[in-house]
């Protein structure tokens, strides 16, 4: 009983400790204040052009948080700024913790990356292929290749999300209603199962339902629902405190409003959440786009990454696994929205030249971002993460103006 005690207690010390990183002024990192300092009044430009609400950034270097300003307002109707613990919804910036939690089991000898989807989801089992649509009916082809895990982590699974251009298809995820408020993941993939894929596993690279699907893999393998798992073996070790599926009534305060340019007047007016869900504040448990969390919350689960699967000892994978999960594993000839510069690892984005990928990323940066407009990167060459936070439905002129202002403020 004194050993369990012990052990207890150490892990609750290394979770403590793993909820902060330290800062420190940007010289000592080998940033200069002086070029940082052009980040705020920038992005201020946008606040008072309208083109979102409010913005937070947040850069670190070598373990320490060097950079961290917010302009505008998380909730401009109530006059409420953003402020450091502003939670944002990050949607599809959900879809890398759902892959690390996948590559949690993996390194537990649960499954191998090419094992069929299918042996562990049976719904999977007589998936077919969209041909084409005739006044008989529906032409759909068997599987030449068996759906992966190692698929639908890069988004070659052959699933989609249903407003791709394919047109029948589309029609039927539609019909669907896969996040529909209520629904369970296992209720989720049965209604997926009965809808064909749009093309065969591995020949395309399609942004997809497929990680919602691992959300659900995450279940069966683990015996434990998908919320419990990342609150046990993620946010808590990790301290993510603020991160989840839902806003908890103390911290809706803290939530910020969403926003979209009205295309007519060009006003920024406030929008309605993108429908995953039971209402604005419990969503449903999509791995691909259901999360809401912090900067800080976020940043501490990057640095992990960086540090190749450890934060201040509490450590979530191994150095190889964070290896391979930033590795590209596109086959030869597939790239991310057929740009040559962006191939796919386990769950993220990665940058396969510095020229094309966005300007002075170093090769190997790996990253993603969000429907409203959230993004982060990290990049292991420089030891650099950068985030970005805001609420805001359409373009995002500010991304590249970030990046550009974080690179160029490198001065070691």
């Amino acid at each position: 009983m004194k050993q369990i005690t012990l052990l207890f207690l150490i892990l609750l010390v290394a979770s403590i400790y793993a909820q902060s990183l330290p800062t420190t002024v940007p010289e000592e990192v080998g940033l200069s204040s002086e070029r940082l300092s052009r980040i705020k009044p920038l992005m201020q430009q946008h606040i008072d052009e309208g083109t979102t609400g409010g913005i937070l950034t947040m850069i670190a270097r070598k373990g320490k948080i060097a950079h961290l300003e917010m302009v505008g307002m998380q909730d401009i109707a109530n006059q409420k700024p953003i402020t450091e613990n502003t939670i944002f919804r990050i949607y599809s910036m959900s879809k890398p913790i759902t892959s690390i939690a996948v590559m949690i089991l993996y390194e537990e000898g649960l499954f191998h990356l090419d094992d069929p989807v299918s042996k562990f989801i049976p719904e999977f089992e007589n998936l077919m292929v969209f041909n084409d649509s005739t006044e008989a009916g529906l032409v759909l082809d068997s599987l030449e290749t068996e759906m992966t895990i190692r698929h639908l982590l890069t988004h070659t699974s052959g699933l989609c999300y249903g407003w791709e251009g394919h047109e029948v298809v589309d029609k039927m995820y539609a019909k669907a209603n896969l996040f529909e408020g209520g629904t369970t993941l296992q209720q989720m993939v049965e209604k997926l199962s009965k809808i064909p894929l749009v093309v065969q596993p591995g020949e395309e690279w399609i942004y997809s339902v497929s990680i919602d699907v691992l959300g659900y893999l995450v279940e069966v393998v683990s015996g434990m629902p998908f919320e419990e798992f990342l609150a046990k073996r993620i946010f808590q070790p990790l301290g993510m405190d603020d991160t989840g599926f839902s806003v908890p009534e103390n911290k809706r305060d803290r939530y910020s409003e969403l926003y979209y340019v009205d295309e007519e007047s060009g006003e920024l007016e406030a929008s309605e959440e993108i429908p995953l869900g039971d209402g604005k504040y419990k969503f449903f448990p999509s791995g691909g786009g259901g999360l809401v969390s912090t900067a800080g919350d976020y940043m501490r689960f990057c640095q992990m990454l960086l540090n190749g699967g450890d934060l201040n000892g509490v450590r979530i994978l191994g150095r190889k696994t964070v290896d391979l999960i930033r590795s590209n594993h596109l086959p030869d000839g597939l790239f991310v929205d057929d740009d040559q510069n962006i191939g796919f690892g386990l769950g993220f984005g990665i940058a396969l030249d510095m020229v094309g990928s966005g300007g002075m990323v170093s090769e190997g940066t790996y990253s993603w971002g969000g429907a409203a407009s959230t993004i982060f990167w990290i990049d292991p060459e420089e030891e650099l993460i950068g985030i970005l936070m805001t609420q805001l439905f359409g373009d995002a002129p500010f991304h590249d103006q970030f990046r550009t202002l974080t690179y160029s403020s490198i001065i070691d």
